[in-house]
């Protein structure tokens, strides 16, 4: 007994040894994988500091920092003008990553096709109903495109990457616009339902004809064929991590002072159409018990922190704007 008090004693009064501060936050799915690793390569630069991160959504995300119940929130859509006026603080948009919605196929044996924004748009209205649709087989020239019907899947839970879907469809299809319009939950008009991204992957990955959108980390991960779309200057680009840089490259010096932007339908000839950021959400006023620790993390993530994005299959964020997001996270008070 005394052995053990006396090891108990000594371990209380190590400087190391002092208990972890815990902090908490909950939210998007899609940056789940970088923020673990990030959490985790962290403690080799504050061992004191840990993170718990609930993957719940951008919505829960949203509603849970708004409410006050967790230190941070996470999203991949911007929160809109209301829900900012009705959440208990003043919060502060901080983009953390950039990633891509992939449009993916399995049509079976193609393993490329190229869509033009009224193609896509003509297919997820409903409108387009067969593979070899002529607005589809014009931009694929000497491609034996099956006759196939086209089977549409999207998210049946409201996601950020719903909404930034279809916000680029509301951007290039003024009748999708005005008939659907863009939010993170939508009345589709056609199609079968996938819950999250593993639900839509798992049934496009099912269903012969298929065509439904993910985040490029599950489309890669499950070998499924992505398309090139066709972007704002005219070429067909794939969701690679350079072109997801390029859209943001190409909206930086438009980009907001809030950082609240949709980068869908960006311009440059390398920009990839169907683009976003992701958010982690903090306050303008953070409590002194966790706000120093949360700045703290945020300026090791959009610096060092960014050299893990793309081994995870996420796009750095263009250094213009890690520059405007430092003279931010510097405006943070604590009270």
């Amino acid at each position: 007994m005394k052995i053990i008090f006396l090891l108990t004693a000594i371990c209380l009064n190590f400087p190391g040894a002092r208990a972890a501060q815990l902090i908490n936050g909950a939210g998007a799915t899609f940056p789940y994988p970088l923020y673990s690793k990030w959490f985790s390569d962290y403690r080799s630069v504050k061992s004191e500091i840990q993170f718990n991160y609930q993957s719940i959504g951008s919505g829960g995300g949203i509603k849970q920092y708004s409410d006050g119940t967790v230190d941070f929130g996470a999203t991949d859509v911007p929160m809109t003008d209301a829900q900012l006026a009705s959440a208990s603080k003043k919060i502060v948009h901080i983009p953390t990553a950039l990633g891509a919605v992939a449009v993916t196929i399995n049509l079976s044996p193609l393993k490329e096709l190229k869509l033009t924004p009224e193609a896509l748009a003509g297919i997820f209205l409903g409108k387009i109903k067969t593979w070899n649709d002529a607005e589809i087989t014009k931009t694929n020239p000497g491609i034996d495109v099956p006759a196939k019907p086209i089977v549409v899947v999207h998210r049946s839970d409201g996601s950020g990457t719903t909404g930034i879907f279809t916000d680029y469809l509301s951007k290039i299809s003024p009748e999708w616009k005005s008939k659907v319009g863009s939010a993170a939950s939508v009345n589709w008009p056609t199609g079968l339902g996938g819950k999250g991204n593993e639900g839509v992957t798992g049934v496009v990955k099912q269903t012969p004809g298929a065509i439904g959108y993910i985040e490029l980390l599950y489309a890669k991960k499950n070998n499924l064929t992505t398309v090139s779309l066709k972007n704002k200057s005219g070429q067909f680009v794939a969701p690679t991590l350079s072109a997801i840089t390029a859209a943001a490259e190409g909206v930086l010096k438009s980009i907001p002072s809030d950082f609240r932007v949709y980068i869908t339908d960006a311009p440059g000839k390398a920009a990839y159409p169907i683009s976003g950021f992701t958010y982690l959400l903090i306050a303008e006023k953070m409590p002194k018990a966790t706000g120093p620790a949360i700045v703290d993390f945020l300026k090791w993530a959009v610096k060092a922190g960014q050299n893990a994005n793309e081994t995870l299959d996420y796009s750095r964020l263009p250094q213009g704007l890690v520059a405007k997001i430092e003279t931010k996270l510097a405006q943070i008070k604590f009270e």
